[in-house]
């Protein structure tokens, strides 16, 4: 008899099996015996945003025509201005491993990820979750390595002003109820991504916390574990929807705007990465970073301006990447520095002995190193698949440098660059974008690095500067400076980004 395994997702539990091993017959054999009545299917359209079609289940024939077939869809509407209106039709294909049980549904239903296909039979090139497959396989065969990635997604809770145990403007960091009021809603929707998929580390109330005479704002966390980089792309993705469906039960709004208030915290979505090979992280070599993580990180150094074109994609996002918020406007790296651009956290070097330590008489466990690198330009309005697939482009660009390590030792840093004694250190760094426009102008100077090898089609590369231009927020901080009401319009605008 097969051991029986714990498992989050409601799927797996009553199949025994992991997700990635789900077949249709198990799906079919799960929604007979559970009694769904509803199948969804979901996917990232050219905005980055999931859409959904539902289907009833009349019979278990078209049960099967559906999970066999899938169904036809607009793609002209799906993707616009990528695709041509006059032969648009796209197939969308379920991907029997994302399946999860419906948390909203009024009727039992399972939701599907899906995937676009032409009408030849082949995936669509221009699609956010295709363009990141194939970044994925690029950077493998240039490395030999997989890249994998997780996210830290911030947000924030709007609701109404509540007098009872107060919070500290800026002082929210891992709050507790009933200071942290939220953490019931959060913990929920944790529970919730799980069942769905979701690799989650930890969640915890943030550092912001914005009192107004009629409302109050506070800010959370949900951080999840490396996995590969389409995978991250697809359970940030789930998790956002469910956050938001969660907020609306609630009769709260959620937020993953970048920036809620001017002089407050913003909501940036940072996202760890690390190499793998053979199953294992190839991140240190010697207790120092190895030879390919540094080279990585040259990759990010010599992209990061241009990547913010799928990581920081409307006008408020350059309202949070200002100094002395913990937002990055300087090309550099470091050690543990939460002004650099990309930091390196701890890896769990020398753990070993602390569990003995805190727990005297315990035996000291092996821990392996989990060493990533931080990237924290990147903020809630991100195009989730397409950012992952220009980090994986900016890795692969490291390993194709000849000078990659002499490159990223040119940006390093020992110091915190937003102390006034070292300004003359920040002088002579590179900035990033300082708005949509000059963002895409970037990404135009630098297309050819994201087109390369056959990654983002140039149509995709067309609707990201079109769509970034098309805000002509040039300036827009210096037009704005002191227009209380105006940029209050502007914050609002994108709360839903």
């Amino acid at each position: 008899m097969k051991t029986a395994r714990i498992y989050a997702n409601k799927i797996a539990s009553f199949l025994n099996k992991e997700p990635r091993d789900f077949t249709r017959p198990d799906l079919v054999k799960f929604i007979k015996a559970n009694g769904i009545k509803m199948v969804n299917f979901r996917y990232a359209a050219g905005d980055g945003r999931l859409k959904t079609l539902n289907f009833i289940i009349n019979d278990e024939k078209y049960l099967d025509r559906i999970l066999s077939a899938g169904e036809r869809v607009d793609g002209s509407s799906l993707f616009k201005g990528m695709i041509d209106a006059g032969s648009s039709d796209l197939y969308v294909m379920p991907r029997y491993r994302t399946a999860f049980v419906n948390p909203f549904s009024q009727v039992p239903a399972i939701d599907i990820l899906c995937s676009f296909y032409t009408s030849d039979g082949k995936p669509f090139a221009g699609a956010p979750a295709e363009v990141l497959r194939r970044s994925e396989a690029e950077f493998r065969k240039v490395s030999g390595y997989d890249f994998h990635a997780l996210g830290e997604l911030e947000y924030y809770v709007i609701a109404p002003r509540n007098p009872l145990y107060p919070t500290g403007t800026q002082k929210g960091y891992h709050e507790s109820y009933p200071f942290s009021k939220w953490e019931g809603l959060r913990t929920e929707a944790m529970a919730a991504i799980a069942e769905a998929g979701g690799r989650i580390k930890y969640g915890h109330s943030e550092v912001g916390f914005i009192r107004g005479e009629e409302s109050e704002m506070a800010q959370q966390e949900i951080e999840f574990l490396p996995v590969p980089a389409s995978e991250a792309a697809d359970q940030l993705a789930v998790a956002k929807w469910i956050l938001s469906g969660i907020g609306h039960k609630y009769g709260v709004v959620l937020s993953f705007a970048p920036k809620i208030s001017i002089g407050h915290a913003g909501s940036g979505l940072h996202v760890h990465t690390c190499l793998f090979k053979n199953g294992r992280n190839a991140m240190l070599e010697k207790g120092a970073l190895s030879v390919p993580a540094r080279k990585l990180i040259a990759g990010f150094m010599e992209l990061a301006a241009p990547i913010t074109a799928f990581g920081n994609t409307v006008p408020t996002s350059y309202f949070r990447l200002v100094p002395h918020q913990e937002a990055p406007i300087n090309v550099c790296w470091a050690y543990r520095n939460r002004s650099a651009l990309v930091r390196i956290p701890l890896g769990w070097l020398n753990a070993s002995g602390m569990v003995k330590d805190a727990n005297p008489g315990s035996a000291a466990p092996v821990v392996e190193s989990n060493q990533t690198v931080e990237f924290r330009s990147a903020d809630g309005s991100a195009n989730l698949h397409f950012l992952m697939a220009a980090l994986c482009v900016a890795a692969r660009r490291g390993f194709e440098r000849k000078d990659a390590l002499q490159f990223a030792d040119k940006y390093f840093v020992d110091k915190n660059i937003c102390n006034k004694e070292h300004a003359g250190l920040l002088e002579k760094l590179p900035k990033l974008p300082p708005s949509c426009w000059a963002s895409a102008e970037s990404l135009e100077k630098h297309r050819a690095d994201f087109e390369a090898r056959g990654v983002f089609t140039p149509q995709v590369i067309d609707g990201t500067i079109r769509r970034l231009k098309a805000y002509d927020d040039r300036s827009l901080s210096e037009k704005l400076y002191g227009k209380e009401e105006e940029i209050k319009n502007l914050v609002e605008e994108y709360l839903y980004c």
